[in-house]
């Protein structure tokens, strides 16, 4: 709901506060709605004549709190309701489907809102075109909210999972992650199955089944791992050197191209992997590091013929 100038409204905001502030007093309470200490003991009132359990606690560090179990109202500003669809927007073009999982719970939001605030909400969620990230492969809501009920339960899972060949493989993981990655949506776990560390694309999970067996989560960045473990194991080993200390490097560079080592202090050695010399070669110039191809003779001539693309692309020879 939004804010307005209302009775009701604001008590709506004094319930906002009390969840957000525990504790508050009726003085702090006034301040906040911008009324005296006797109105926002109504807009309290008002809270309780409407069976939300509010309670006072006596005393010097005395106020009101929301008793316990209460359930209330989502509470949006134009500001937060009209973010929160066009975060939608950005992520799921397919918010304008009422069918949809993600339409739909935009069209309960909407049925909530004030008049004035559900029309500006569904302006916006009709109006905007948003192009479709083609990349993106979103995985099924309920296998999703599985793995991240496992995932935080620790509890190992076995798994249908579909190839990249298409082959249908059963295995039984430990899941530690859920990774969010360019639209892909990975799960990092160990796999029982293969013993060895695995990143999974969750679009490709066909079916998760809970089982009775815990495990405990090592330390891990999740990100930083699934990168990593993206950059390995493709078929033309590459070796780069950047001209360019490790510590000017650490923090931001794309894990995903590969491992760094110090070599001295001004050279850095990025060893990888790759199946798209192309993509690799295109990744290494947006670095804007000088560097020297050392391993890698497909990456090699690709990073060369880009070149001169770029070259006669400037008028240079």
């Amino acid at each position: 709901m939004a804010h307005d100038e209302s009775p009701t409204a604001r008590a709506l905001m004094a319930l906002e506060l009390l969840q957000g502030a525990p504790g508050i007093t009726a003085e702090r309470l006034g301040d906040r709605l911008g009324v005296t200490e006797r109105a926002a003991r109504r807009y309290v009132s008002i809270l309780r004549e409407a069976g939300i359990p509010v309670d006072s606690v006596r005393g010097p560090y005395g106020g009101y709190r929301l008793g316990r179990g209460v359930r209330t109202p989502l509470i949006f500003t134009t500001s937060e309701a009209l973010g929160l669809v066009m975060a939608l927007l950005d992520g799921h073009h397919d918010i304008a489907d009422p069918g949809g999982p993600v339409g739909s719970a935009v069209g309960k939001i909407s049925r909530v809102l004030p008049e004035s605030l559900a029309q500006t909400v569904e302006a916006v969620r009709r109006t905007i075109s948003a192009a479709p990230d083609r990349r993106a492969l979103r995985p099924d809501p309920d296998i999703t909210t599985s793995l991240v009920q496992a995932c935080v339960g620790r509890r190992r899972v076995a798994l249908d999972y579909r190839t990249e060949r298409g082959n249908d493989r059963e295995m039984v993981v430990d899941p530690w992650a859920v990774v969010v990655r360019h639209s892909r949506w990975y799960l990092l776990c160990w796999s029982q199955t293969a013993d060895a560390r695995r990143v999974l694309r969750v679009d490709r999970i066909r079916s998760v089944t809970p089982r009775e067996e815990r495990f405990e989560r090592p330390r891990i960045d999740p990100v930083t791992d699934v990168e990593a473990h993206l950059a390995e194991g493709w078929g033309i080993e590459t070796e780069v050197l950047l001209h360019a200390p490790i510590s000017a490097l650490d923090g931001w560079f794309p894990r995903i191209l590969g491992r760094l080592e110090e070599v001295d202090e001004s050279t850095t050695r990025l060893l990888g992997s790759t199946d798209g010399p192309q993509w690799y070669a295109e990744e290494l110039a947006r670095l804007g590091v000088p560097m020297t191809i050392v391993g890698g003779d497909d990456l090699r001539a690709t990073v060369a013929a880009l070149g001169r693309r770029l070259l006669a692309a400037a008028g240079e020879t």
